[in-house]
């Protein structure tokens, strides 16, 4: 049985995911059509895969955005998470039925990540090289200590 949701995988790759037992017989294939067809893009948007690690003073966050232009990009940053949405858009330079294989995902994406610590928001740093997004989230120091001075009004 087809599953509701598709995975980033199969999203980014146009598979359908099939039992073992499945075979898309005439029967099979007007039950699926009636089902909103499984080769209808969903509405959600693709999971953007990331990589996230740590340094002693830093968070960083890296994304393959290969494609992807910088006005189509929106990374939000709050202390402790991340949100980066955008869209990948399709040249359309061949017709459908002149395709042998069409394995790129385009159309819009989205991760939000939940970090591990609280980060400095105002420093944070955005670096595209080679359609690779690095994110560089300075982590906040709560041990650091300053004194205030008090002033009489």
């Amino acid at each position: 049985m087809l599953k509701d949701k598709r995975s980033f995988f199969e999203r980014l790759t146009g598979t359908v995911r099939m039992d073992e037992e499945t075979e898309l017989k005439p029967s099979k294939k007007a039950a699926i059509g009636e089902q909103n067809s499984w080769l209808e893009e969903e509405d959600k948007d693709a999971e953007l895969t990331v990589d996230v690690y740590q340094t002693p003073e830093m968070i960083v966050v890296k994304a393959m955005i290969a494609g992807v232009h910088p006005e189509d990009l929106d990374v939000s940053i709050t202390r402790d998470q991340v949100t980066i949405r955008g869209t990948r858009e399709e040249e359309r330079v061949a017709r459908d039925e002149d395709y042998y294989a069409r394995e790129l995902f385009w159309g819009s994406f989205s991760r939000t990540i939940q970090l591990p610590e609280e980060v400095d928001v105002d420093e944070a740093e955005a670096i595209e090289k080679h359609g690779l997004l690095i994110l560089k989230l300075p982590k906040l120091d709560k041990k650091r200590q300053s004194k205030l001075k008090v002033k009489t009004v």
